[in-house]
């Protein structure tokens, strides 16, 4: 979301909601009360902390790739939370994709300040809190084959990006946004955004066969039910580097160019894809947010060098990458000396 579709308070009102999930999400993690990592099946949080910035780098990269939704004149890009959820825990996919959307909104001018809060929350707090545990994981709950695991991929991606959407269009809404009519624009966004979560369902069920094939106690809940080669977790974080390399650094320049599904929706309603509404609370922090871009849209200032995408991918996916490990290197030093306390 951008800033211009929301007001002042309820920017600040879903800036408090996310801040909220994050402190609740690192609390779980660093007394290591989570209880979808307790599965004695699973690896250990401990030894996924590589994995977690690396997931995070990936997703960072994937995100940069829109698909297109044929015949729509529309496209897409994959969320991330269902992927980050079902190999890392919920509350750890969850400071991941947050690492992320910080990450896209500061340096790279990918979404408002304002919107931030309504970002993480939209893209993440639904995901990792409600299509995870109450879809995937039910759907998995009496075993892991590659069949189910598309499945509960699917349906809860699905659902996920539904309440997602539905959340834009509700903030938009609350925000006063008479441009875009209630009415018309969750009739516009719940359709195209069922199609993006279908594509999206099924990338992230290929992702999650391939972790299974792999390496199935990778995946959260994992309950043995599979005999495979003990696969070395070192061995798919440098697989997972070099995916996230070839997409960040090559297949971001070949991403469709048609607008994404938000966009869209705007533009069949008002004409443009882009609404012109500001603030003095938007407008401050646009200036702190275009101090801090410096590489905004993914490219050069200045310039229309197409290097400026492969740089955003590598450098982006590295920032990303070396966060989210900090933040799961923390939560374990923490959760550690408490044990040992």
């Amino acid at each position: 979301m951008a800033d211009a579709l929301l007001s002042p308070a309820v920017g600040g009102v879903m800036w408090v909601a996310a801040a909220g999930t994050v402190a609740y999400s690192a609390r779980k993690l660093s007394k290591g009360e989570s209880k979808d990592l307790n599965s004695p099946k699973s690896v250990s949080f401990d030894k996924k902390i590589p994995l977690m910035g690396v997931l995070g780098a990936f997703v960072f990269a994937a995100q940069m790739i829109n698909f297109t939704i044929p015949g729509t004149g529309s496209s897409g890009h994959i969320g991330g939370g269902i992927l980050l959820a079902s190999l890392l825990g919920p509350e750890a996919g969850f400071l991941t994709i947050a690492s992320v959307l910080l990450i896209q909104c500061l340096f790279f001018a990918d979404g408002g300040l304002l919107a931030l809060g309504c970002n993480i929350v939209n893209m993440g707090l639904f995901a990792c809190f409600i299509g995870f545990p109450l879809i995937y994981r039910k759907i998995l709950k009496k075993g892991f084959t590659p069949t189910k695991i598309m499945i509960a991929s699917i349906v809860s991606v699905v659902v996920s990006l539904q309440l997602g959407a539905f959340g834009v269009v509700f903030e938009t809404m609350l925000s006063g946004v008479t441009e875009l009519p209630f009415s018309t624009f969750v009739v516009l966004m719940q359709p195209i955004h069922l199609a993006i979560g279908a594509v999206e369902g099924v990338l992230t069920g290929c992702v999650l066969i391939f972790m299974y094939n792999a390496k199935p106690e990778l995946l959260v809940g994992y309950d043995g039910s599979a005999v495979k080669e003990n696969v070395s977790v070192k061995k798919v974080a440098v697989v997972l580097v070099v995916i996230t390399a070839l997409i960040g650094g090559g297949l971001s320049l070949v991403a469709s160019s048609n607008p994404d599904g938000l966009e869209w929706s705007i533009e069949k309603v008002t004409g443009s894809t882009e609404i012109d509404r500001s603030n003095g609370v938007s407008d401050a922090l646009g200036s702190v947010q275009e101090s801090t871009a410096f590489l905004p849209d993914y490219a050069f200032k200045n310039s229309d060098s197409t290097m400026g995408t492969t740089v955003s991918g590598l450098i982006g996916s590295g920032i990303t990458l070396g966060l989210a490990a900090v933040i799961g290197v923390s939560a374990s030093k923490i959760k550690n000396s408490k044990k040992h306390a």
